[in-house]
C-alpha cells in the first residue's frame, strides 16, 4: 500500500514509518523537522520537509491509498500561553492535508489522537464513551480533529480511525524518545540517572493512590506501532472509529522512579514539588473495544521492560 506519514520524523511516526518499511509498504514521509528529526526516518521511506500546510503538492505527487497523521505540538504548558499555535497547526494543519487527501482521492487515515481530550476523569479506567472535556489547548485541540474526521467520514465517506493514547514510553526500531523540550517522566529520570541533569522533581506525593503518588498508563510504543497498522485497515467507508491505546495498568511516579534505579544501577535524586494544577491522580485506560474489534493486545507490558528498552537506545545514541 502507498502511506504517507504526516510527522514520521517523531518519536511514535519513525517507529510506526519503520513498521510500514518492515511490512512492504510504500511509504513517503512528510514532516517540517520543527521538533522531528531526519535521522529517524527509516531508509526505507522517502522524506520530504515540508508543513502540512503545504502538503496538497506532495500529494498530489505520491497520490497516497491512506495516510497516518501524526504531526502535531503537542506541549500541554505551551498550549496555554501560546493557543494561536496549536489551533494554527494541530487543525489548520489536519485541515489542509484532509483537504489534500479529498484532492486526490485518498479518503483512509488513522490519527494520533490523545488521552488529553477526556481532561479530568469522572471514573477510571477510561472508556471511549467517557466524557470529553479537555482541560487545556492541546487536548482542545485534538478533540477538534477528531471531530472534522466524524464529518469528513460522513460528508466524503472518509474511513477514519483516530487512537487515543495515554502514556507512550519505551524504543523500538533504535528509535527512542528524543524531545528538545522534555516533559516526559521516564526520559528525564533517564537523564537523570545518565548525569544530565541532577536531580527531578516529583509533582505531589499526597494523593490518594497507594503511595501517594499519580498513577499513569504506560504504553510501549512498539505496541502502539502494532495498533496503527490493524486500525490501517479497519474502518469502512463513512466510518470514524475511536480507540484507546493503554496497557490497562497504572505505575506510579515512585514505581517509574524505582524503575529506573533498577534499571540503571544508578541513583535517581528526587525532589518533592506541590501538586500541579489538574493533575488527576489517576490516568488508566480501558483498551477494550481495539482488543475486540481488531484483536490487538499489548505484549510489552513490563514497567522495567519499557524502562530497559528506553535506556538502552539512549545509551546507544550517547
Amino acid at each position: 500500500m502507498r502511506v504517507l506519514v504526516a510527522g514520521g520524523a517523531g518519536y511514535i511516526g519513525s517507529v510506526v514509518t519503520a513498521a510500514l518499511v518492515e511490512a512492504g509498504h510504500e511509504v513517503t514521509v512528510l514532516d517540517d523537522l520543527s521538533t522531528g528529526h531526519a535521522d529517524a526516518v527509516s531508509e526505507g521511506a522517502r522524506f520530504v520537509q515540508t508543513s502540512l500546510q503545504e502538503s496538497a503538492p506532495v500529494l498530489a505527487e505520491v497520490r497516497p491509498e491512506a495516510v497516518l497523521h501524526f504531526a502535531a505540538k503537542s506541549l500541554v504548558g505551551e498550549s496555554q500561553v501560546e493557543p494561536e499555535l496549536y489551533w494554527e497547526h494541530n487543525v489548520g494543519g489536519s485541515l489542509a492535508l484532509l483537504e489534500a487527501m479529498r484532492a486526490v482521492d485518498c479518503r483512509r487515515i488513522v490519527f494520533s489522537s490523545t488521552a488529553a481530550t477526556y481532561g479530568e476523569p469522572e471514573q477510571v479506567p477510561i472508556r471511549e464513551d467517557a466524557p470529553t472535556k479537555p482541560t487545556n489547548t492541546y487536548g482542545a485541540t485534538k478533540l477538534a480533529v477528531d471531530a472534522m474526521l466524524t464529518s469528513y467520514a460522513t460528508a466524503y465517506d472518509f474511513a477514519a480511525v483516530s487512537l487515543r493514547y495515554f502514556n507512550v514510553a519505551g524504543a523500538a526500531y533504535g528509535l527512542g524518545e528524543r524531545h528538545t523540550t522534555e516533559t516526559h517522566l521516564i526520559p528525564i529520570a533517564l537523564q537523570v540517572a545518565a548525569g544530565q541533569r541532577e536531580a527531578m522533581t516529583v509533582y505531589g506525593e499526597d494523593y490518594p493512590t497507594p503511595d501517594g503518588t499519580c498513577i499513569r498508563d504506560y504504553i510501549h510504543v512498539q505496541d502502539l506501532s502494532d495498533a496503527h497498522l490493524l486500525a490501517l485497515d479497519a474502518p469502512r467507508p463513512g466510518e470514524h472509529r475511536i480507540y484507546n491505546l493503554g496497557n490497562g495498568t497504572g505505575f506510579s511516579v515512585q514505581q517509574v522512579v524505582d524503575a529506573v534505579r533498577e534499571v540503571t544501577g544508578h541513583p535517581v535524586p528526587v525532589e518533592v514539588g506541590q501538586r500541579r494544577a489538574g493533575d488527576p491522580a489517576q490516568l488508566v485506560a480501558a483498551s477494550d473495544r481495539i482488543r475486540a474489534d481488531l484483536g490487538w493486545t499489548p505484549r510489552h507490558t513490563d514497567l522495567a521492560g519499557i524502562v530497559r528498552d528506553a535506556w538502552e537506545t539512549a545509551q546507544r545514541r550517547a
